[in-house]
């Protein structure tokens, strides 16, 4: 679930995250893990935006993991094979607070070879560097102010100063996700206008999700029309196949026979 949300939010506001990581407000599509190699790759918690200049590879961890310092040189060998020109930033980002050691790991280390990579664990980061973008604003409340609820707060109010609706619902659900890894569902509720995260095509992907976890209980074929209607939505607001693939767990194929059905149905 918070893999599926920052993937949409580094995606969908990939200039702000551009700008934080970046130092520099450039648009970033993605690229495709298939892209980078023939053989399969691991795409959880990945994400790969590029320019024509820069490769920006983000994995977003909720608790660390031992291998993340093999995966980043693995990246970075293939996206150097793929583009040599290219230059390439690598950040790992730790969502949730912890005291374990491998979040301190920067370094892939074998014998003669050394690979670094950088590592934000949000939970170090100033909360206005988040306040900034709204792209960035659900990211706030998992930063090193002490006062959650007070970040969340103001995060509530930033979000209700933006003037465009979409925006404003999908960065509303986005929080409401994020928030939940350090706050309690009823503050967060509170806080948050229930009726902006239902409004949320983000918000209504998440919960496709969980229930199409019910499909192998015997409950396909209601739990697909349910996917199949969020993905619909999706593509009516205007999100390209790729991210509706990813986010409601179907294949871009798939995506791109509902989106040709829909274009047919609205031109009988």
């Amino acid at each position: 679930m918070f893999d599926n949300v920052c993937k949409f939010l580094a995606e969908t506001f990939s200039s702000d995250f551009a700008t934080w990581l970046l130092g520099e407000s450039i648009t970033l599509t993605e690229l495709s893990p298939s892209e980078l190699s023939l053989e399969p790759i691991r795409a959880d918690a990945l994400i790969l935006l590029q320019s024509d200049e820069v490769v920006l590879h983000l994995e977003f961890q909720t608790q660390p993991k031992a291998d993340i310092p093999f995966r980043m040189i693995d990246y970075r060998l293939r996206v150097y094979r793929r583009f040599k020109s290219k230059r390439m930033r690598q950040v790992v980002i730790y969502l949730q607070q912890t005291n374990s050691e491998l979040v301190q790991q920067t370094t892939f280390t074998l014998e003669e070879t050394s690979h670094r990579f950088e590592v934000i664990r949000l939970w170090e980061q100033p909360t206005n560097v988040f306040l900034e973008h709204p792209g960035l604003l659900p990211f706030a409340v998992l930063s090193q102010r002490n006062n959650r609820t007070a970040t969340l707060q103001q995060v509530a109010q930033e979000i209700s100063e933006i003037t465009e609706q979409r925006i404003q619902n999908n960065i509303a659900a986005s929080a409401f996700i994020v928030a939940g890894l350090v706050l309690d569902k009823e503050i967060i509720q509170q806080l948050l206008r229930r009726e902006l995260m239902q409004e949320s095509v983000t918000y209504q992907a998440i919960l496709a999700e969980g229930r199409a976890e019910g499909l192998a209980e015997g409950r396909a074929e209601g739990r697909a029309q349910e996917v199949r209607r969020v993905a619909v939505n999706l593509l009516k607001e205007g999100m390209s196949a790729k991210i509706v693939a990813r986010v409601t767990g179907l294949s871009v194929e798939k995506v791109q026979q509902l989106a040709s059905e829909e274009a047919g149905n609205a031109e009988e």
